[in-house]
């Protein structure tokens, strides 16, 4: 823990526990860390409502830490879930979850119980899809995500090591099924685990080797962000605006990592696009023709040396509602909150989705308007009451139109940061 500091002299941490053995070991060796200097953990166990007795389980891992003195939450997972990419969707809305609690309770730390194997498997599973060096470097002992440092302190630590700690302290831990579901890539190559090892590729040859790409990785971040101070103008509104010609002047690599450093942030994706898609779309650049990846467009302007990048349409998510006193997250790049007096004891939801085409030519007059390019238009979230167009967040001010002590909030918060200080090497 003390290669992951600093921390404040009475440290709070949270601690994110499934219930599982590396989850629950975390949480006992934290919470002794933590008691040693004055400090406390809170224990966040996420019940993605997926599986028949997901709550009976978090309720169990919450009586095996109250025994233990362990301060500990339930966060549920509500709503419609997706059909496909299921584990996926899950992640993210874990973090957001975990994340969003920490932001709420001034918590500055969260745990995850990331250790050896995963890493190493993590490794194998990008370089089987051809991830460049910012994928194969695989998990960060320490992140940064708003609003919380992230940390990983057991990603030296071997399996084993896990549940001979939980086996010495007497805490049973519980198996989720899933981990024996070879529909899983993951599962799969943790049963190839002991063939890999007789040809070299053990766990701890992996993680060497994901620690020397993260070397190269990190030092290579502040060219990155100086390319992009350079080159890209993020908009509020979800889109960016790139000069290609100066990017393009950069070395290849640099300018591929800045390229997918902006698909990340349009598309709201945690993970970067495959490597050897991001080089198409430099050759594409290069050639002056137009690309979609990862969820984006990528389009040549009119009369402007800077190439525009916004979202698909065709990728963006599903609608959300959003009721008086509530905040959602709509196509994981947009928190919109909606407060106000009287807004918290009445009133109907409203309904956010994409402005369309419909929405976007109402628009096309309106003087805020003219500062979005068109292709960017149809994307934007909009709140719609039924077929009814109420307001546009980003474009401006939207409490009159939900009445006078009523306030509509639209942020621009993708998963990703354009460029900022959100990985380190330990």
């Amino acid at each position: 823990m003390t290669r992951l500091g600093p921390f404040e002299p009475r440290p709070s941490l949270a601690v994110g526990v499934s219930g599982g053995r590396d989850s629950m070991a975390l949480a006992l060796l934290a919470d002794r860390w933590a008691r040693a200097r004055g400090g406390r953990i809170v224990a966040l166990t996420v019940d993605h409502g997926l599986r028949p007795g997901s709550l009976a389980e978090a309720r169990r891992v919450h009586g095996w830490l109250g025994a233990r003195g362990i301060a500990h939450r339930i966060l549920r997972w509500t709503g419609p879930k997706p059909a496909a990419n299921v584990q996926s969707a899950a992640r993210r809305a874990r973090y957001r979850l975990l994340t969003a609690w920490c932001g709420r309770h001034g918590v500055l730390h969260l745990l995850l119980a990331h250790q050896a194997e995963d890493q190493a498997e993590t490794f194998l599973l990008r370089l089987a899809r051809g991830s460049g060096v910012d994928g194969l470097a695989c998990m960060a002992a320490v992140s940064e995500l708003a609003p919380v440092r992230v940390l990983r302190p057991l990603l030296p630590i071997a399996r084993v090591r896990l549940a001979a700690t939980l086996r010495s302290a007497g805490q049973a831990w519980i198996d989720d099924p899933s981990n024996e579901n070879t529909a899983h890539a993951r599962i799969r190559l943790r049963r190839l685990q002991g063939a890999l090892e007789a040809e070299g590729l053990t766990a701890a040859r992996l993680m060497r080797t994901a620690r020397h790409i993260a070397a190269a990785r990190a030092s290579s971040e502040a060219q990155v962000a100086a390319l992009l101070a350079r080159t890209a103008r993020l908009h509020p509104a979800g889109f960016c605006e790139i000069d290609c010609a100066v990017l393009l002047q950069a070395p290849a690599a640099t300018a591929l990592r800045a390229l997918s450093s902006v698909l990340q942030t349009i598309g709201g994706t945690a993970y970067p696009p495959r490597f050897e898609r991001l080089e198409r779309l430099y050759h594409a650049l290069a050639s002056g023709a137009g690309f979609t990846l990862a969820g984006c467009r990528i389009l040549r302007q009119r009369a402007s040396p800077f190439w525009l990048v916004c979202r698909e349409p065709a990728a963006i998510g599903g609608a959300i509602r959003v009721a008086p006193g509530q905040i959602g997250v709509w196509d994981g790049r947009f928190t919109i909150a909606r407060a106000g007096g009287r807004a918290r004891r009445g009133g109907a939801p409203f309904t956010v989705r994409q402005l369309g085409a419909i929405g976007a030519g109402a628009l096309a007059g309106d003087g805020p308007a003219r500062r979005i390019p068109s292709p960017a238009m149809a994307s934007l979230p909009a709140l719609w009451d039924g077929r009814k167009l109420v307001a546009v967040p980003p474009i401006g001010p939207v409490s009159a139109t939900l009445g006078a002590r009523q306030t509509f909030i639209c942020h621009f918060s993708p998963p990703e940061p354009l460029a900022g200080a959100s990985f380190a090497v330990v």
